[in-house]
């Protein structure tokens, strides 16, 4: 038995919605990775820096936003 258009309309929409999320998602990786490629490449002709790039010694879970003092 055929399935009700309401119901075939809902599951092609929430399927999209899907592929969306997960587009984004890619997108969202190659322009961190893009990112990050081009802060190496600028801080390169530092090598005084390597050793104290803080993005590049702290895990991502481990930053955190600077508290205001009270």
């Amino acid at each position: 038995m055929a399935q009700p258009y309401e119901e075939r309309n809902s599951a092609v929409k929430t399927r999209r919605q899907q592929e969306d999320q997960r587009r984004m998602a890619f997108r969202r990786a190659i322009e961190d990775h893009d990112n990050q490629r081009q802060l190496t490449l600028e801080t390169a002709d530092y090598p005084d820096l390597n050793a104290i790039n803080y993005w590049q010694a702290a895990p991502a879970s481990g930053r955190r936003s600077a508290q205001p003092a009270h």
